[in-house]
């Protein structure tokens, strides 16, 4: 018995570690060294052989780095199926994600070398020019994975996006209520603060964070000499506040959207290396024919 609950405690110990582990350092880095090795082995070869004419995509070694990289391709866009079916072992999700990566890195060097270095303006370069462009933009995704979720639980400040609208709604009530015994002028300056929809701003305002428009930063402006009339203070006080949760608000914004942004590059781009690839396999068939 107490050899099963040994046993029985290994397993969940390793179990918990797996769970903690970055799908980077998957295996103790197992795909990074795989793709490490199969660039090392591709460049090797490359060094050593000498065709005649000089290194293409044509060569004996040219076709064998391009159906490696064309089958590479196709299995790597496999991963956004594969996210739906979540299973554990050897090929789990975190395994498949791993293997994505580090064997996406490793395409860098296959396809560079499929190519003999021999770039131009025709399909051919443009699959490789998509290739990369995929391979970049992963890369970024990869980064701001890794950085941006502790940013966002710290802005958040154990606050759902839910309950900061929230307090905004709370402190725009208190506004709206202060801004009575105001002047037209002052009146209206707390109105287009009010008025203004949190979430109406651009992909380009989120992603930089600046708001150039921002009415509630404009009235706090014209507020700024509100010294000794008592109204005007309390109002400049409440956009004091507001501005601040405004801000928490925009850096969540701005946070999400550097998280995602990534996505509308990577995906349609994959979508067209696809394409390119299929066209580049083509017309080579084409011409060999």
């Amino acid at each position: 018995m107490a050899s099963a609950r040994d046993s029985d405690f290994a397993f969940h110990n390793t179990r918990r570690d797996t769970d903690h582990e970055s799908f980077l350092a998957h295996r103790r880095f197992y795909w990074l060294k795989a793709a490490a090795a199969i660039s090392a082995i591709c460049v090797l070869i490359y060094l050593l052989i000498d065709p005649e004419p000089r290194q293409n995509g044509g060569t004996w070694y040219g076709y064998t780095l391009g159906t490696i990289g064309a089958g590479l391709i196709v299995w790597l866009s496999l991963l956004g199926i594969r996210k739906r079916r979540m299973t554990e072992g050897k090929w789990s999700l975190k395994a498949w994600t791993s293997a994505h990566v580090y064997l996406g890195l490793a395409l860098i060097v296959i396809g560079t070398l499929h190519t003999g270095f021999q770039l131009g303006w025709n399909v051919h370069t443009l699959a490789w020019s998509l290739m990369i462009l995929v391979i970049v933009s992963g890369i970024y995704g990869i980064t701001v994975y890794a950085t941006l979720p502790q940013a966002l639980s710290n802005n958040r400040k154990e606050m759902t996006r839910g309950q900061m609208v929230e307090a905004l709604e709370a402190l725009d009530r208190q506004l709206e209520s202060a801004a009575q015994p105001l002047g037209r002028d002052d009146a209206d300056l707390v109105i287009a603060a009010l008025d203004q929809d949190v979430f109406s701003a651009g992909l380009w305002a989120r992603l930089t964070g600046s708001y150039k428009r921002c009415a509630t930063r404009i009235a706090l402006d014209a507020f700024a000499t509100a010294h000794g009339d008592e109204h005007r203070e309390r109002v400049r006080a409440l956009l004091g506040r507001r501005m601040a949760q405004l801000e928490q608000i925009r850096r969540q914004l701005r946070l999400k959207a550097l998280l995602e942004v990534w996505l509308f590059i990577h995906i349609p781009a994959t979508i067209a290396l696809i394409a390119a690839l299929t066209a580049h396999i083509v017309s080579v068939f084409y011409y060999w024919g």
